[in-house]
């Protein structure tokens, strides 16, 4: 008797890891980024990404495929095998943005199975040294004073930036001129030399800047000041109840990947992000609030692509001919 309870313990507890390492593909696993190499997508999906290979045993790749605002990589993971052998990271600009704005091979809302949101970062509402008006007050003032003079620079059309700005003058009620550059490096250098006078700009890029004495941070665009920033106040304190205009990451699958795998995969990227060096990676990028459940993560995507085609609409903008 005691044999044939040994064989049974035995056999289960060989095969309960079994029947869960059979919920994960397996071959190698890739997350498409769909920016360049060393950008904030790409560093939190390396971050993730190394931390899952360890904890998945298997080889986790993050593959760059760059270029029209995220929605070349988009328009690859939609059209992949649902295996979960291609995932995305997906992004502010391919999921709710650039759809708004012109025409994409993809639905954003029918062709992609949502696993978890790994964070929402706030723009950086910054400036150059030489600015007078340092202040949103000042700005706004300065903005009604010279109306279609005060220059505002982005990573480009349409990107997250670009939208902040919109969302700004469509709250203050005011005309700047908006300067698109291609990505954010190329934006803060004529920043910082003055050819541009301010630019709503992703936390993660501004950083580095503001931390020199280059560039000036004067709010931030969450309703709540993130910890990286406690002594920079955002756009609703300074008098724009509501305002907020965040870039954010998360990770996604193809439409038909099996509901049992998305699930597995948000519960081992739940744990990732509580590990304390993940946390203090995040944190420094700004990124909070990610994590929870693939529902969560599905409906924050469909409340962001209403919220944004709404402002796209109300401030008429036009996508890149």
């Amino acid at each position: 008797m005691k044999r044939r309870t040994f064989t049974i313990a035995t056999a289960a507890t060989l095969a309960a890891p079994m029947l869960r390492a059979q919920q994960l593909p397996a071959g190698p696993i890739r997350i498409i980024v769909g920016f360049s190499p060393g950008g904030g997508t790409d560093i939190l999906a390396r971050t993730i990404g190394l931390k899952l290979q360890d904890m998945w045993k298997t080889t986790v790749i993050v593959e760059n495929k760059a270029g029209a605002s995220g929605t070349i990589a988009a328009d690859y993971v939609a059209k992949a095998a649902p295996d979960g052998n291609t995932l995305l990271m997906a992004h502010i600009n391919s999921q709710a943005i650039t759809p708004a704005l012109q025409k994409v091979n993809y639905d954003p809302a029918k062709d992609f199975q949502p696993i978890v949101l790994v964070g929402v970062t706030p723009n950086l509402l910054i400036c150059n040294e030489q600015q007078p008006a340092k202040t949103v007050k000042d700005i706004v003032e300065l903005c009604r004073a010279n109306p279609g003079k005060v220059s505002f620079g982005s990573a480009g059309t349409g990107s997250a930036q670009h939208l902040a700005l919109e969302m700004f003058m469509l709250a203050a009620k005011v005309k700047a001129i908006h300067v698109p550059y291609k990505g954010s490096g190329p934006m803060l250098t004529d920043l910082i030399g003055g050819q541009i006078q301010y630019s709503f700009d992703t936390m993660t890029a501004a950083t580095p800047h503001v931390k020199s004495g280059k560039a000036i941070a004067i709010a931030q665009t969450r309703l709540q000041r993130v910890k990286a920033y406690p002594n920079v106040p955002t756009m609703a304190e300074s008098g724009f109840p509501g305002f907020e205009a965040t870039t954010w990451y998360g990770l996604a699958g193809p439409a038909k990947m099996p509901v049992a795998l998305a699930k597995r995969m948000n519960e081992d990227v739940n744990k990732v992000m509580q590990m304390p060096d993940v946390i203090e990676k995040l944190e420094a990028s700004g990124a909070q609030d990610g994590g929870g459940s693939m529902e969560k993560f599905g409906e924050f995507m469909a409340a962001e692509q209403v919220k944004w085609a709404k402002i796209i609409k109300d401030g008429g903008v036009k996508g890149e001919a």
